[in-house]
C-alpha cells in the first residue's frame, strides 16, 4: 500500500487530483491545505514527517498570484522555493518520490516556437523566479523527483480564467481581452491524471518535464473559445486589445513542447480547445 501526501488540497489542482484519484484501496492519501500543514514552516514539516512516512510527496502548494508577488517577494520566495525545499528534505529521508509543479513563467518569451526542457530559463517576474528558485532547491537536494511545467491552468474550482469569464459574462459584463501573450490554456484535470499515471504506474525516470495541453493561442482566444463552448453566454461582448497595463511583466510566448512526457505516457495531451469544450459541457 503506497502512501501520498498532497500538498495544496484546496487549491484547484489538489481538488482535481483529489476528483481524480483511483478508487480502491492501493492507496493512502492524505489531502492537506496550508491550514492543516504550512511547506513554510521547516519545523512543522519535520514534525510531521518525523510520525508519518510517504512514498509519494505531490506539492501543489504555490503563491501564485503573479501581480501581488512583485511586492511581496518575500513571500512568494518562502513559499515557492523554501517551501519546496523543506518537503523534499524530508522527502528525501523517506527515500520518496517528489512531484513538483512549476511554470512556463521560468522563460522570459522571446522564443517564437515551443520551449523544451533543456533551454534557458530566464524569469521576468518575482512568480517566475521563485518557481525556479523552488526548482533548483529540489534538484540539489534529492533525485527523485519529477518536475512538471504547465502553463495557464484551470478548471472547475477555485479562481481562475475560466471561471471569472463565466462569472463576468453572467453577470452581464462587456470585456477586453489582451492579445499580447501567446500560451495553451490547460485544463488541471488533465495535468492531475497525469501526476496520477506516474504514480500508479511508478515511474522512474526522473527529471523535468513540460505538461499543457496541445495548441497556442491568446488570452483573448482562450475566451472566445469558453464564450463559444456555452451557448447561454454566446453573445457575450468581447474585444481585443494588444496593450493591457500589468503590474508584473509576463512572456509573450510561453507555448511548452510536451513531446519528451508525451514519449513518456505514450501519448499526447488533448487539444485545449477540445478539453475546455468537454469541461464546459460537463458543467453544463
Amino acid at each position: 500500500m503506497k502512501k501520498i501526501l498532497i500538498t495544496g488540497a484546496n487549491g484547484q489542482l489538489g481538488r482535481c487530483i483529489k476528483y481524480a484519484a483511483p478508487i480502491g484501496e492501493k492507496y493512502v492519501v492524505n489531502y492537506f491545505s496550508r491550514a492543516d500543514l504550512d511547506i513554510a514552516d521547516a519545523e512543522a514539516i519535520e514534525a510531521h514527517f518525523r510520525n508519518n512516512a510517504y512514498d509519494y510527496v505531490v506539492n501543489t502548494a504555490a503563491y501564485t498570484n503573479v501581480e501581488k508577488a512583485e511586492s511581496d517577494q518575500e513571500q512568494a520566495f518562502l513559499i515557492n522555493a523554501e517551501g519546496v525545499k523543506n518537503l523534499a528534505e524530508a522527502c528525501k529521508k523517506q527515500g520518496g518520490t517528489f512531484i513538483q509543479i512549476s511554470t512556463d513563467y521560468v522563460f522570459d518569451g522571446t522564443k517564437e516556437d515551443p520551449y523544451v526542457e533543456t533551454d534557458a530559463t530566464n524569469p521576468i517576474n518575482v512568480y517566475g523566479s521563485s518557481k525556479l528558485k523552488g526548482e533548483a532547491l529540489l534538484t540539489k537536494t534529492t533525485d527523485r523527483f519529477f518536475i512538471l511545467r504547465t502553463s495557464w491552468l484551470y478548471s472547475q474550482y477555485g479562481h481562475n480564467f475560466l471561471n471569472s469569464m463565466l462569472n463576468f459574462a453572467a453577470a452581464g459584463k462587456a470585456l477586453t481581452i489582451t492579445t499580447e501573450q501567446v500560451g495553451t490554456p490547460t485544463n488541471a484535470n488533465d495535468l492531475a491524471q497525469v501526476i496520477w499515471s506516474l504514480i500508479v504506474t511508478e515511474e522512474k525516470k526522473y527529471g523535468i518535464y513540460h505538461y499543457s495541453n496541445m495548441g497556442e493561442g491568446t488570452w483573448y482566444d482562450f475566451a472566445s473559445e469558453i464564450f463559444k463552448a456555452s451557448p447561454l453566454l454566446s453573445n457575450t461582448k468581447l474585444a481585443k486589445t494588444d496593450h493591457y497595463p500589468t503590474f508584473a511583466k509576463r512572456p509573450a510566448y510561453s507555448v511548452l513542447s510536451t513531446s519528451k512526457i508525451d514519449q513518456l505516457l505514450g501519448k499526447s495531451a488533448p487539444d485545449w480547445k477540445d478539453s475546455l469544450q468537454q469541461l464546459i459541457t460537463t458543467l453544463g
